[in-house]
């Protein structure tokens, strides 16, 4: 049971590749997300990119993945506030986004808490 429980730890952050394919494989649909009043939405987007690949990139490797690891689950909770509340008014796919959010923050947290190797940053 316990090497079952164990591939959790590279299943979760691979997860996180689907996000990395919609943002470069569909960067006008990621750069729509962007609020207006954020420059230069497809650079944002791309860099967002990046920054979710270096995650997982972290997670994988065990280095610096619990920083990695809060600083994607501040990530989504500005997600949260930059998109998803100011939408979700007039869609009804942004109020389920804003759940599905705070489940992946919770999950982000355990992780970082119970699975993360680096211990050198946030104790």
């Amino acid at each position: 049971m316990n090497s079952i429980l164990k591939i959790g730890r590279y299943v979760f952050p691979l997860s996180f590749l689907l996000y990395v394919g919609l943002h470069f494989g569909q960067p006008a649909i990621g750069a729509s997300f962007v609020p207006s009043f954020i420059p230069f939405p497809l650079f944002m987007n791309y860099f967002t990119g990046v920054l979710i690949l270096l995650f997982i990139v972290s997670c994988l490797i065990g280095k610096y993945d619990k920083l990695a690891t809060v600083l994607m689950a501040l990530y989504v909770l500005l997600m949260i506030f930059l998109v998803h509340i100011p939408r979700a008014s007039i869609s009804e796919n942004d109020m389920l986004n804003i759940f599905r959010n705070i489940m992946t923050i919770g999950a982000l947290l355990v992780y970082a808490k119970h699975a993360a190797k680096d211990n050198r940053i946030i104790g």
